[in-house]
């Protein structure tokens, strides 16, 4: 019983860790699926200042304006 509990709980935790990336990433993800042209700049945002919080909201934003 402990061993499928370990197994469960790596499960989890992976799927946790893969499913925070995609939250952290969605203003890239969402310039990427509206071929935004300055999609590099918004990944470049998103990985060095997203962490702010402030960061990750004006890519957010810049990711969702028209071009």
């Amino acid at each position: 019983m402990a061993v499928l509990e370990f197994y469960f709980s790596g499960l989890v935790g992976i799927l946790v860790f893969i499913l925070s990336l995609a939250f952290y990433f969605m203003p890239t993800i969402i310039a990427l699926v509206r071929k935004k042209r300055n999609a590099l700049a918004i990944f470049l945002l998103n990985f060095f200042l997203g962490w702010t919080f402030i960061g990750w909201v004006v890519a957010l934003v810049w990711s969702v304006t028209k071009d």
